[in-house]
């Protein structure tokens, strides 16, 4: 079993054809279905039912992708190994991030990084964070730069480690009733509002698979408004809190993406209450049981550097 027939049959399971996975795999469709022939037959068991809508595995052939996918996992780690063996004259980081803090983090961490390590490729795959989460568990990222998901969501699998805390704030036009009813407190940035006041509002949400609606899901359900009256669903909190200052109804953003997008429709920003753990937290997220390689490891480093509170670690 090589790694070659390894990569053979985990392409073919991903593509569902043989033509489709020659493609990919650069080689004569004819050839690539001679070695899976091999293949099975050296195993004596079939990995692939053949079905006018393409291959699927068998339960031998699930067995054996999932094997393939962790033994080509270890291969992918012994050469990034290897590439620190050769002080980093050549080699390649993927980094996953999300879009906004794409725009924060990669314009003050690569210039350092490219200094530093100017021959290694760095890779940068920009997601949702639960898109991210998915990707460091497939192996396909070795880090990610993200927010954490809320104690109920977090990936037993996966490490967070926090960097800083963000907190929320509700968001309403300037004329809304409820903006001058906040009430003044010496440690929050904005005037306090207990969102049970907004029971009876409507809400302008980002979608369940983002982790800003995540945390709001999680405020609102806290403040026992357990069945909101949302009249629009996006993807842009940038969009959510535009229409949030023209009235369109209220909205809940991290304090920093608040103070990134303010327009010529300025809005009425509110603290919430602790009690109610309304923010998140900036974390760089890794596999347990995955390796980082020196170039990895300085990276982060460089990402604790400007924006945690911790010394970085990494040492040349």
């Amino acid at each position: 079993m090589t790694s070659k027939e390894l990569m053979y049959v985990k392409t073919i399971a991903e593509e569902k054809t043989i033509s489709k996975a020659a493609q990919k795999l650069f080689v004569a469709q004819p050839s690539l279905s001679q070695s899976l022939q091999r293949i099975e037959e050296a195993l004596g068991a079939r990995l692939f039912n053949r079905t006018a809508g393409g291959l699927t595995l068998t339960y031998a052939g699930e067995r054996y992708y999932h094997m393939a996918t962790q033994i080509l996992k270890m291969y992918q780690d012994f050469e990034t190994e290897v590439s620190d063996i050769n002080n980093l004259k050549t080699g390649r980081i993927h980094v996953g991030i999300t879009n906004h803090l794409g725009t924060i983090v990669l314009s003050r961490v690569l210039p350092l990084f490219h200094t530093l390590c100017p021959n290694v490729e760095v890779y940068v795959s920009e997601e949702n964070s639960c898109v991210l989460d998915q990707k460091i568990l497939s192996g396909e990222l070795d880090f990610a730069v993200m927010h954490a998901p809320g104690r109920e969501d977090l990936q037993p699998l996966i490490n967070y480690e926090r960097l800083k805390d963000d907190p929320f704030l509700i968001v309403l036009s300037k004329d809304h009733p409820l903006a001058s009813q906040g009430k003044a407190d010496p440690d929050a940035p904005y005037p306090v509002l207990d969102p049970r006041r907004l029971k009876d509002e409507p809400f302008i949400m980002l979608h369940k698979q983002q982790r800003i609606r995540q945390v709001v899901d999680y405020v609102l359900k806290k403040a026992r408004i357990q069945q909101p009256r949302i009249i629009l669903t996006l993807r842009s909190y940038q969009t959510a809190q535009l229409l949030a200052a023209q009235g369109l109804g209220v909205t809940l953003v991290p304090t920093e993406y608040a103070n990134f997008s303010q327009t010529s429709f300025n809005p009425a920003f509110l603290s919430i209450p602790a009690k109610y753990e309304a923010g998140w937290s900036m974390c760089i997220s890794t596999l347990k049981s995955g390796f980082l390689s020196r170039a990895d490891q300085m990276f982060i480093s460089l990402v604790r550097e400007q924006f945690g509170d911790k010394e970085p670690e990494w040492q040349p």
